[in-house]
Protein backbone atom coordinates (compact mmCIF):
# COMPACT_ATOMS: atom_id res chain seq x y z
CA UNK A 1 0.00 0.00 0.00
CA UNK A 2 1.60 3.22 -0.42
CA UNK A 3 0.85 6.07 1.68
CA UNK A 4 -0.03 9.50 0.01
CA UNK A 5 0.23 12.34 2.63
CA UNK A 6 -3.02 14.49 2.94
CA UNK A 7 -2.97 17.66 0.43
CA UNK A 8 -3.13 20.43 2.32
CA UNK A 9 -5.18 23.89 0.33
CA UNK A 10 -2.56 26.64 0.44
CA UNK A 11 -4.34 30.02 -0.02
CA UNK A 12 -1.94 32.54 -2.08
CA UNK A 13 -2.62 36.22 -1.54
CA UNK A 14 -3.46 38.59 -4.24
CA UNK A 15 -0.06 39.92 -4.16
CA UNK A 16 1.46 36.73 -4.93
CA UNK A 17 -0.88 35.75 -7.25
CA UNK A 18 -0.52 39.08 -9.52
CA UNK A 19 3.20 38.73 -8.99
CA UNK A 20 2.50 34.77 -10.58
CA UNK A 21 0.82 36.28 -13.31
CA UNK A 22 3.50 38.85 -13.75
CA UNK A 23 7.01 36.26 -14.33
CA UNK A 24 3.96 34.17 -16.48
CA UNK A 25 3.60 36.54 -18.86
CA UNK A 26 7.26 38.09 -18.71
CA UNK A 27 8.15 34.65 -19.98
CA UNK A 28 5.68 34.34 -22.08
CA UNK A 29 6.87 37.93 -23.89
CA UNK A 30 11.06 37.54 -24.40
CA UNK A 31 12.21 37.86 -20.42
CA UNK A 32 13.11 35.31 -18.38
CA UNK A 33 11.69 36.19 -14.98
CA UNK A 34 11.63 34.66 -11.28
CA UNK A 35 10.35 35.33 -7.71
CA UNK A 36 12.98 36.93 -5.54
CA UNK A 37 11.74 36.01 -1.73
CA UNK A 38 12.81 38.30 1.04
CA UNK A 39 12.26 37.54 4.71
CA UNK A 40 12.55 35.09 7.44
CA UNK A 41 11.74 31.53 8.36
CA UNK A 42 12.45 29.03 10.34
CA UNK A 43 13.62 25.39 9.12
CA UNK A 44 11.79 22.45 10.59
CA UNK A 45 14.68 22.28 13.55
CA UNK A 46 13.62 26.12 14.72
CA UNK A 47 16.88 27.52 13.22
CA UNK A 48 15.95 31.18 11.87
CA UNK A 49 17.08 32.10 8.52
CA UNK A 50 17.39 35.48 6.71
CA UNK A 51 16.49 35.25 2.80
CA UNK A 52 17.52 37.93 0.72
CA UNK A 53 17.52 41.91 1.47
CA UNK A 54 14.87 44.48 2.90
CA UNK A 55 13.74 46.26 -0.57
CA UNK A 56 15.05 43.39 -3.18
CA UNK A 57 11.97 43.54 -5.81
CA UNK A 58 9.64 40.70 -6.31
CA UNK A 59 10.62 39.95 -9.55
CA UNK A 60 14.14 39.47 -11.37
CA UNK A 61 15.28 38.37 -14.43
CA UNK A 62 16.44 39.95 -17.90
CA UNK A 63 15.21 40.57 -21.12
CA UNK A 64 16.09 37.81 -24.17
CA UNK A 65 16.75 40.31 -26.59
CA UNK A 66 19.87 42.39 -25.26
CA UNK A 67 20.05 40.55 -22.26
CA UNK A 68 19.44 43.64 -19.74
CA UNK A 69 18.54 42.90 -16.27
CA UNK A 70 14.95 43.78 -14.61
CA UNK A 71 13.54 44.52 -11.34
CA UNK A 72 10.37 45.18 -10.84
CA UNK A 73 8.52 45.49 -7.82
CA UNK A 74 4.96 44.05 -7.71
CA UNK A 75 2.04 46.10 -5.49
CA UNK A 76 -1.89 45.80 -5.92
CA UNK A 77 -3.47 48.54 -7.47
CA UNK A 78 -3.59 51.64 -5.00
CA UNK A 79 -0.31 50.93 -2.76
CA UNK A 80 2.73 52.09 -3.83
CA UNK A 81 6.84 50.72 -2.60
CA UNK A 82 8.17 51.56 1.03
CA UNK A 83 10.97 53.97 1.03
CA UNK A 84 13.40 51.04 1.13
CA UNK A 85 12.05 49.42 -2.39
CA UNK A 86 12.31 52.72 -4.26
CA UNK A 87 16.27 53.22 -2.94
CA UNK A 88 16.58 49.56 -4.62
CA UNK A 89 15.48 50.26 -7.90
CA UNK A 90 16.89 53.66 -8.18
CA UNK A 91 20.47 51.45 -7.22
CA UNK A 92 19.60 48.96 -9.85
CA UNK A 93 18.16 51.27 -12.34
CA UNK A 94 21.55 53.37 -11.89
CA UNK A 95 23.69 50.03 -13.08
CA UNK A 96 21.19 50.43 -16.37
CA UNK A 97 18.71 47.57 -15.63
CA UNK A 98 15.10 48.04 -16.55
CA UNK A 99 12.89 48.78 -13.30
CA UNK A 100 9.61 49.73 -12.03
CA UNK A 101 6.31 49.20 -10.00
CA UNK A 102 3.99 46.82 -11.43
CA UNK A 103 0.13 46.51 -10.69
CA UNK A 104 -1.24 44.84 -13.34
CA UNK A 105 0.20 41.97 -16.01
CA UNK A 106 0.05 45.38 -18.65
CA UNK A 107 1.94 47.36 -16.17
CA UNK A 108 4.68 44.85 -15.88
CA UNK A 109 4.82 44.62 -19.88
CA UNK A 110 5.03 48.62 -20.29
CA UNK A 111 8.26 48.75 -18.22
CA UNK A 112 10.22 45.54 -19.96
CA UNK A 113 8.89 47.68 -23.10
CA UNK A 114 11.34 50.64 -22.53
Amino acid sequence: MIAIPSMEVVKINRETELQNKIIVALCQNGCVARNHTVGQFFTKYGTLVNIGHQGEADVWGHRISDGKALYIEVKLPGEEPREYQKRFLEAMAATGAITGVAHSVEEALRIVAQ
